[in-house]
Order: C-alpha cells, then sequence, then structure tokens
C-alpha cells in the first residue's frame, strides 16, 4: 500500500512497539513504517505510527511532550523499578498517607536530573542498556535533564497509587515511582503504565491494534492522518 501519514494506535499490554510496526506493515503491505516514540511491552495506551513520508516525522513526534496515568505500588522495590523486574526488598507500607505520598510527588515537579534505568533503550557504546541488563552487567549512566510539569495522585487505594503526569520527552515514569518510595523510605515500585497524550495527538483518537487488523485497506486508510494535517495541527 502507498500510503504517507501518521496512525494513531492504542497499544495492548504484552508486545513490543516494534510488534506493532511489524503487524501493520505485513497486515496492510506497506514498505516504510516506524513510531513516534517507544511503549514498553507491559505499557498501553498512544504509540504514533508514522506510515511512509510520515518517517521523516519521527524528530519533531518523539519530541513532544507527554501525558501518562500509572499505578504506583508501595513497599516493593524491584531491579527495573517496574513489576518485571526481581523483587528486591519489601518493607511495611500501611504507615504511608496519602498527603505523605502528595508531598513527595510535587517536589519532583519542575527540572529534575533523572538517571536512566538499566532496562532503557539508551545506547552505550552502541548497546541498548536493557541487552547490558539481561547479562546482569550494570554500567555508569550520565543524568538526563527533564521538565515534569505536574505529578498529580488521582485515586489512593494503598498500596496502590493512581497518578497522571505531564512532561517532557525522555522521562521514565518507573524512575518517578521509585524516587518516591525512596523517599519515604518504604520503596515503590511502576505496576501500570498508560500513555494518553503525545504532543496534539490523544488516546482518545487511536484505534485499537485489534480493530485495525480487521480492517480492509479502505477502511485502513480512511484512519490515517495525511501530513498536511498532520503539520497544520503540529
Amino acid at each position: 500500500m502507498d500510503i504517507d501519514g501518521i496512525l494513531l494506535v492504542d497499544k495492548p499490554a504484552g508486545i513490543t512497539s516494534h510488534d506493532v510496526v511489524y503487524r501493520i506493515r505485513r497486515t496492510f503491505k506497506i514498505e516504510k513504517v516506524g513510531h513516534g516514540g517507544t511503549l514498553d511491552p507491559n505499557a498501553t495506551g498512544l504509540l504514533i505510527l508514522l506510515l511512509g513520508k510520515g518517517t521523516k516525522l519521527s524528530d519533531q513526534l518523539m519530541g513532544s511532550d507527554k501525558v501518562y496515568r500509572g499505578v504506583m505500588r508501595l513497599g516493593r522495590t524491584t531491579s527495573s523499578q517496574d513489576c518485571d523486574g526481581e523483587i528486591l526488598e519489601e518493607k511495611p507500607f500501611e504507615h504511608i498517607t496519602q498527603e505523605q505520598v502528595v508531598a513527595e510527588m510535587q517536589k519532583l515537579e519542575g527540572d529534575i536530573y533523572q538517571i536512566p534505568p538499566m532496562v532503557s533503550a539508551i545506547k552505550i557504546n552502541g548497546v541498548p542498556l536493557y541487552k547490558l541488563a539481561r547479562k546482569g552487567e550494570e554500567v555508569e549512566r550520565k543524568p538526563r535533564l527533564v521538565h515534569i510539569y505536574r505529578y498529580a495522585l488521582t485515586a489512593w487505594a494503598s498500596p496502590l497509587v493512581t497518578f497522571e503526569v505531564d512532561c517532557t520527552k525522555g522521562t521514565y515514569v518507573r524512575t518517578l515511582a521509585h524516587d518516591v518510595g525512596q523517599s519515604l523510605g518504604c520503596g515503590a515500585s511502576l505496576d501500570e503504565l498508560r500513555r494518553l497524550k503525545s504532543g496534539n495527538h490523544d488516546v482518545q483518537h487511536a484505534k485499537t491494534l485489534a480493530e485495525l487488523m480487521t480492517l480492509s485497506p479502505e477502511a485502513f486508510r480512511a484512519c490515517v492522518m495525511d501530513l498536511r494535517t498532520v503539520l497544520a495541527n503540529s
């Protein structure tokens, strides 16, 4: 299929962003397909696919601010800072109050430096960190400056804390959860993550991968935003 533009996909949990790219490319026979920002396998939500000449917009779309909804679990520290990692430590959390969590979240708003987790896709000497982590290796990582516009608690069901975060590109939400736990002294890890927005694009306007797989080529084409529309709204 000869098609240029972007496609908004609501990524399911359990597959990689590359898996989504591959399925769309194979099913609709599109030669060039990329994406505008990786989501971890267990994360869900907005994944922007770049089709044909739309791949030229990669830097522009990946550089956009993001909005996420997540769930952190108090009392547990893991090797990956999320539920996929090995449990390193479990501590009592029952004494931690909602007000204490909110206070620690607010301390992380503004400009902060984050050290990328070893499970990230950042490359050191051409090798992604997560590949080194799989071998049990750990290397020094340089802190990265990010900006947190808003880090807000939206539901409280201790030990589970639901939150939303508005942030710049390159922010590690799992690290935000980890840092709250470290400050509270009980530890915390990220249980769930969903990307709600990327730039001006909202997951509410996305199609699920399952829906897309059932479409005819004509119906699929109708879901793709043409480049002029994308550029006009950017």
